[in-house]
């Protein structure tokens, strides 16, 4: 739970010579920007493009992670893994979770077991693409630098995503700071507040219930108790009609 921004990548071309410069030119552009690290590029292929088939402490996990597809089959979600994937990290700032930039390349079938029948299915999952987020909220703890932190973070993954619509590869991007669409910092920056107060005072009532502490990143604030006293009126508002 947090403010996150979601994005998603396509390249309808199968040619794996465009997708590789493409992704070497985001990675170029992610140099640029004021990050606090950014990875190398990945380029892996069968088994070792499969999540599944990594150790849990392996370093690019999480990546591979965000790298598998999925393809609903009625009441049913299966794991698609990729057969190729091209992709790096960014590490935006303290607080902020990291970011995934690639393309992939699923197969066209994958054999799935209902009711103990085995049978393949389309995937729907043609050309490369890619589907991620990255949660950024955290970044606004005071611990990491606060507000302007935040913004830092928020802005340099939204500055890259600008870049990959330059390049013709971004597909859709969901802004839950409302940022991409209104490109307005004071908006962004008062959004990512009445998030910490909501969240905090969610996360103070559910300890509430529950008589025991929670796990969270927003108890990690040195003004929790000023955020959870301010989210708890939020809370006890009534919804407007």
């Amino acid at each position: 739970m947090g403010l996150t921004i979601h994005y998603s990548l396509a390249l309808k071309s199968r040619s794996t010579t465009k997708a590789r410069q493409l992704i070497e030119r985001l990675r170029q552009r992610a140099m640029d920007l004021p990050l606090q690290s950014v990875g190398d590029i990945i380029d892996v292929a069968g088994e070792s493009a499969d999540f599944q088939k990594l150790p849990k402490g392996h370093p690019h996990r999480w990546l591979m992670i965000q790298s598998t597809g999925d393809v609903q089959r009625g009441r049913y979600s299966y794991s698609v893994s990729p057969t190729r994937v091209i992709a790096f990290t960014i590490h935006p700032g303290d607080g902020c979770e990291p970011a995934n930039f690639g393309l992939c390349l699923y197969p066209s079938t994958i054999e799935i077991e209902q009711n103990g029948v085995k049978k393949r299915i389309r995937t729907g999952l043609s050309g490369w693409c890619w589907r991620s987020f990255c949660k950024t909220q955290y970044a606004s703890n005071p611990d990491c630098g606060g507000v302007n932190n935040f913004l830092r973070c928020h802005l340099s993954v939204v500055a890259l995503l600008d870049y990959a619509k330059t390049l013709g590869i971004l597909a859709d991007v969901s802004d839950e700071g409302d940022y991409w669409q209104k490109r307005d910092v004071e908006s962004l920056a008062k959004e990512v507040g009445e998030w910490n107060e909501m969240i905090a005072g969610f996360a103070g009532k559910i300890q509430d219930q529950i008589g025991q502490k929670l796990e969270a990143p927003i108890l990690q604030y040195p003004d929790y108790e000023h955020l959870e006293a301010k989210g708890r009126d939020w809370l006890s508002k009534p919804l407007e009609e």
